[in-house]
């Protein structure tokens, strides 16, 4: 297999490869959460993968995001200017959880007694206002290395506009504790707002040494099999990078599993004519759902780890992903009041759902869809791994239909609906929220569970079209098969936008796309595809806070570009906020540059089983069993091998497609068609029908 792609989640491990001819390997197994290299080399196994003949292998993991959820990085120290220890500590004033009597800042991953500061002071024009003191810095790291810190964070005062005295500290730390794993913030981002900066740089700091020993073991143990090619890591922004580059900076690949599945939904939407769409991506632990526009995902400039009322700001780009934790292996459970509860907390891998028989005993949303006849006991995976619905009854039994007193159905149903309800609050975060119709988008529904709900979530929001694409359950890892190496670098310059002089915006611009294609050119050889290059301006009415980014026509910037920048920024605050003041001075704020390449893979990854082609097949179902359909109660529902269902193929539910890592609904009068490239095109009944 010339290329292949992995994504490990909390429950499974998925893999997709593809030999360049179309011709594709997958497999599913279980996550190892005390070595997820072990996990992906399982998989690599399974689907018999010759990694001899292997010339990329693009990786997506959820393992920096976990360190900083579950607390399990290394001894983290801060080293900041003097006066500006605690800014990490004191953040930012807003409550966001202003009624409960209990909220809690949340708790810096490097404690004050590791918070050191030296004398050094850079102006916000990046002009040297105190002079580093070395010998006061070199006597700060010793006393760091006796108290056994292995990482060091290190984040000055305006260093974005002059990182000199951070560069200077890296070589006295590289001298006086070689060990130690080092963050300049200045190599992260280079923008203002030092809190937040100061939290990316010290989540970089914490999850560094952690990620970086599991990425030195994968690689080691590619080699042992034979690999001699290139490891590529997912992003969180989008796109993908070098796995040296992941190990210095691996806060960019805290989201990375789940944006591989967005950005290859926004491209499967497209291309069937759905420019508009929800990705809705359902596993075994969380669900995650987000917008795609025109076939471009959406992207954030920050976001929070472990959520905003509590989590840790991270200021990069980032696919703009909602999440809830409501997976298949979300515990349902009873509060303290009896009122039954799904999630957050999920059975994983390790001891999963009941059902799967590996001594999980908490009844799961899995379990339920077991108990409604939506899963086969004997079918899932494939046949490979057999449900024990006995088991899954039992737990059910136990802890919800036996202490509320109702029938296990029904408390199967009960799960089912709170599980549902969280995800729609998912998707109406993602687009009513945003003043966005759901009603004129199509849902793309992927991951192990997505099918399963993907049709009941889209009546709940009147949204007309659901796609199940191909190879749902491994979608996220073919994702990775469709994404290139992208690279994003920001300079903070708050400027008059009406004097700044142009000279200065071109320069600066100049000095960012340098670096971008200096990285793009370590990364792979220069004789690939040619880079391109997005360039932008953060831009603001003079008074306000955030910005609005207006995207440049080119990589340059001269006088006879400011007044159709100005224009463009007034119909996009219109537009964003729903008015503008084409009146007031403007406020340039920050200077963006994206560069991006694609990786060569040859032919188009396309994930087809040879089944699909072969038109003579028929559609019949090849049993029946009694399954839930929601207000219509159990039916007598025909089950379908989905490799059986050929282009063209049409069905009317009430229906259970099933293939080797997933399962679709198809709800009563639902009408599904499988279209020539092989998705699964289903039009939602509205309420007249």
């Amino acid at each position: 297999m010339r290329l292949v792609g992995i994504d490990i989640g909390g429950t499974f491990t998925d893999l997709v490869a593809e030999d360049g001819d179309g011709r594709v390997a997958v497999s599913k197994v279980l996550t190892t959460p005390n070595d997820h290299a072990e996990g992906v080399m399982s998989a690599v196994a399974k689907a018999a993968v010759d990694l001899r003949q292997t010339a990329l292998f693009l990786h997506g993991s959820t393992i920096a995001i976990n360190t900083v959820v579950e607390r399990k990085g290394v001894k983290t120290a801060l080293i900041t200017t003097r006066g500006f220890r605690d800014v990490y500590e004191i953040g930012r004033s807003n409550r966001p959880d202003a009624y409960n009597l209990f909220f809690e800042r949340p708790v810096p991953l490097a404690p004050r007694s590791l918070r050191a500061e030296v004398t050094e002071r850079m102006t916000a024009r990046g002009e040297i206002h105190t002079p580093l003191k070395r010998e006061e810095a070199a006597a700060v790291v010793v006393e760091l290395k006796k108290a056994g810190v292995e990482s060091i964070a290190v984040c000055f005062l305006h260093s974005y506009a002059n990182p000199a005295h951070e560069e200077a500290l890296g070589e006295i730390i590289a001298s006086v504790h070689p060990a130690a794993y080092v963050t300049l913030s200045h190599r992260i981002l280079r923008e203002y707002r030092e809190y937040e900066r100061t939290s990316t740089t010290a989540v970089n700091a914490y999850v560094g040494p952690v990620v970086a020993r599991y990425l030195g073991s994968l690689r080691e143990r590619l080699r042992r099999k034979g690999f001699r090619g290139e490891v590529l890591v997912m992003q969180s922004g989008g796109g993908v990078m070098s796995l040296d580059t992941a190990i210095q900076m691996p806060v960019r690949m805290m989201e990375s599993g789940p944006v591989a599945g967005v950005i290859g939904a926004a491209r499967v939407a497209d291309s069937l004519g759905h420019p508009q769409a929800i990705a809705f991506d359902m596993g075994g632990t969380t669900a995650k759902t987000s917008l795609t526009r025109d076939g471009n995902v959406e992207i954030a400039s920050h976001y929070y780890i472990g959520g905003y009322n509590s989590g840790h700001p991270v200021m990069l780009p980032v696919v703009d992903i909602v999440e809830v934790g409501s997976g298949g292996g979300s515990i349902a459970w009873l509060d303290g009041a009896g009122g039954l509860k799904v999630g957050p907390v999920s059975a994983g891998a390790m001891p999963g759902p009941a059902c799967y028989g590996l001594g999980g005993t908490q009844p799961t949303v899995t379990d339920a869809n077991l108990i409604l006849g939506r899963l086969g006991a004997e079918s899932f995976l494939g046949g490979e791994m057999a449900l024990n619905s006995e088991a899954a009854v039992a737990a059910v039994q136990k802890h919800v239909a036996g202490p509320l007193e109702i029938d296990v159905n029904e408390a199967a149903v009960a799960i089912l609906r709170i599980a549902n309800a969280h995800m729609a609050l998912a998707l109406r975060a993602v687009s009513v929220q945003r003043g966005q119709d759901p009603r004129d988008f199509a849902l793309v529904a992927f991951g192990g569970a997505g099918p399963l709900h993907g049709c009941t979530l889209a009546r709940e929001l009147k949204i007309p079209v659901v796609i199940i694409p191909r190879l749902p359950g491994q979608f996220s890892a073919w994702g990775m098969l469709t994404c290139d190496l992208r690279h994003d670098y920001v300079q903070t310059m708050v400027r008059d936008f009406a004097t700044v002089n142009p000279e200065e915006v071109r320069s600066t611009l100049a000095a960012l796309v340098k670096s971008g294609l200096d990285t793009l050119g370590r990364e792979r050889s220069a004789s690939g595809p040619a880079p391109k290059i997005d360039c932008r301006l953060d831009l603001r009415y003079r008074g306000q806070e955030y910005t609005v980014t207006v995207p440049l026509s080119g990589a340059s910037f001269d006088a006879a570009d400011r007044e159709p920048v100005a224009a463009r920024f007034h119909d996009l605050h219109r537009l964003l906020y729903g008015h503008s003041a084409p009146e007031e001075a403007l406020e340039l704020v920050a200077v963006r540059v994206t560069v991006h390449r694609a990786v060569e893979k040859g032919p188009s990854p396309s994930p087809v089983h040879a089944s699909m082609h072969d038109t003579g097949r028929s559609a019949s179902a090849y049993t029946r069993r009694q399954v839930y359909m929601g207000e219509q109660g159990f039916m007598d529902t025909p089950v379908y091998r989905r490799d059986a269902l050929a282009p063209g193929t049409k069905l009317e539910g009430a229906a259970i497609i099933e293939e080797t890592a997933s399962t679709t609904v198809l709800l009563p009068q639902d009408r599904l068609q499988v279209v020539p490239t092989g998705e699964m095109v289903i039009q939602i009944a509205n309420e007249e029908s």
